[in-house]
């Protein structure tokens, strides 16, 4: 198996490194972060330096692909990081073997599907995009790069969402919806009309609460 460096090593970090390597996909070597000394051991495995020394040790043949384990809480630099290496480094991907991915589907780089998922036919997953345990993503819908999907969001057939869009857990979206970069949902919320509008929503039907 390559050999998977992660970027951040808390619990994102810590499922990443998990599923590669439970499922097989990956041998996790370590992780970077900012936070934490070199050397330490984070769920197992060190902590090989910060950022500024990924580019260093990929040369120095340490890993040979990259994920970010970035969570929703940090998007702006779940976007940064990916932004900074993907020209630089391989990025890669971890799909679980117990989700269902059609072949018609086109999936980025640095993806995390977690288990018991389902992509239908000419879905569309961008670059950087987790998608959490038991969602659901229909026919033709297009989810941007760098989004965050909690658990058990359903997706109808034709929606298109922008980059960096989190879903709350538990978020249903109608067919035929168009929703913007920096849309947040609240857990629970039904998407029943395009939204443009960077900021959170929350409800039945989602409405705007608050920016972000």
């Amino acid at each position: 198996m390559k050999r998977l460096a992660i970027i951040g090593s808390g619990d994102l970090g810590q499922q990443i490194a998990h599923h590669a390597l439970t499922d097989k996909h990956y041998q996790p070597v370590g992780f970077f972060d900012d936070f934490q000394k070199p050397g330490v051991l984070r769920h197992g495995y060190p902590v090989l330096g910060d950022v500024e020394d990924i580019v260093r040790l990929y040369k120095e043949n340490a890993f040979d692909v990259l994920m970010t384990g970035i969570g929703y809480k940090h998007f702006e630099t779940r976007v940064a990081v990916f932004e900074r290496f993907s020209f630089l480094i391989p990025f890669g991907s971890v799909i679980h073997s117990s989700s269902y991915i059609d072949s018609s589907c086109h999936i980025g780089q640095g993806v995390f599907i977690y288990p018991g998922c389902s992509i239908d036919m000419n879905a569309t997953i961008g670059n950087n995009v987790l998608i959490n345990a038991g969602c659901i993503i229909a026919h033709d819908s297009h989810i941007g790069d760098h989004s965050f999907l909690s658990p058990g969001v359903n997706i109808a057939g034709f929606v298109t969402t922008g980059k960096a869009v989190g879903l709350g857990i538990g978020t249903i979206v109608i067919d035929n919806i168009t929703i913007g970069p920096g849309v947040r949902t609240g857990a629970g919320a039904v998407v029943t009309e395009n939204i443009s509008a960077p900021g959170l929503y929350l409800g039945v039907p989602a409405k705007f609460r608050k920016l972000l």
